[in-house]
């Protein structure tokens, strides 16, 4: 497929995002997550134990999304909350942990494809340009 050269970059990071949706969600079939779990569950296993509020803020999304999203998770048996002053911290179960694992390397196998586009070069300077977009509008 040929893209206009004066096509805005909407649709081109929307498309890019659809298609590793799509990757993803075919992947995580077996894990019976979607794709919109896998962030929480990753950050959680990454950070070990973690408040709510802390996912929420590390992951740029609010803090009911958060709280539907790790009682979806909790209930498959891949984090526990463990109450503690007046916070729930969350932390991963062993099922969990082995299922982060799992999804981090359907991840990797994502930007393989990516890099199998392009240059070690390019895939770097494109990963440096996304963080700094993201920065700069968070």
């Amino acid at each position: 497929m040929v893209f206009d050269s004066d096509i805005p970059t909407s649709p081109l990071i929307s498309l890019i995002h659809r298609k590793q949706t799509a990757f993803l969600n075919d992947k995580l079939k077996d894990v019976n997550l979607s794709s919109g779990l896998y962030p929480l569950l990753i950050k959680t296993y990454k950070l070990e134990k973690v408040s709510q509020e802390e996912l929420a803020e590390e992951l740029h999304i609010n803090e009911s999304t958060v709280t539907r999203n790790l009682e979806k998770l909790e209930r498959k048996g891949l984090i526990q909350k463990t109450p503690e002053k007046r916070k729930k911290i969350i932390s991963v179960t062993g099922e969990g942990a082995k299922t982060a694992k799992k999804i981090m390397d359907y991840d990797e196998e994502w930007d393989e494809k990516i890099k199998n586009t392009i240059s070690d070069e390019e895939y770097t300077n494109f990963k440096n340009i996304l963080t700094k977009i993201c920065e700069d509008l968070i």
